[in-house]
């Protein structure tokens, strides 16, 4: 479960924390900021949730170390033409997914810095290499982001499933279903298609 804290009735929301239960880490966590037209939807292999407005800057608490994250860059542009009923009145140009990895110390500030296109059709010209650095508060620039290949992020996030216990004994056939169903629930529909397309090959 994504954990938010709200800072005041009006405002949005502030931080996303990026792990589970309270790792000691945690009270001194860095700070990645998220501009609206950055959407994280993954850390570190963790489904990041999917707020109802797409434009909603957030700042995201990673625990110090090495990070991964995946994102999507988003522009929006009013079309200047007549825009008929039930037509969308924008034009929406977004990235392909993309990922950063990088080590995080504690207590700092990181930011995304990317090329910011000055008409729609920049925007779409720009977007097939489309790339975004992580800088940090000094102003260095800490790694910077490649087309995210869901596929591969698969085979290396998730968790082996044991062939035998730390005692030696083959774990059971019940016991490795119940960590595929867990690895399943958070598997994003890229995973799930990735996944059927190996089994049934």
């Amino acid at each position: 479960m994504v954990v938010l804290s709200l800072a005041g009735c009006a405002s949005s929301v502030s931080v996303v924390e990026t792990w589970e239960g309270n790792p000691a880490a945690a009270s001194n966590a860095a700070t990645l900021e998220a501009p609206g037209e950055i959407r994280v939807t993954r850390v570190n292999g963790r489904v990041m949730t999917n707020f109802l407005m797409d434009d909603l800057a957030l700042d995201y608490a990673l625990l110090p170390g090495e990070n991964e994250v995946v994102f999507v860059y988003k522009t929006i542009w009013a079309k200047s033409t007549v825009v008929r009923n039930g037509e969308s009145k924008v034009h929406v140009i977004e990235s392909e997914p993309q990922v950063v990895r990088f080590e995080a110390e504690a207590g700092e500030t990181y930011r995304f810095d990317f090329d910011q296109p000055e008409s729609r059709q920049e925007a779409e010209q720009e977007m097939p290499e489309f790339s975004a650095a992580i800088v940090s508060s000094a102003g260095m620039t800490v790694a910077s982001s490649t087309v995210w290949d869901g596929e591969e992020q698969m085979a290396a996030s998730r968790t082996p499933i044991p062939a035998s216990s730390s005692d030696g004994t083959p774990v059971s056939g019940d016991n490795a279903l119940e960590q595929l169903k867990t690895i399943w629930e958070t598997a994003s529909d890229e995973e799930k298609k990735a996944f059927l397309r190996w089994a049934f090959e």
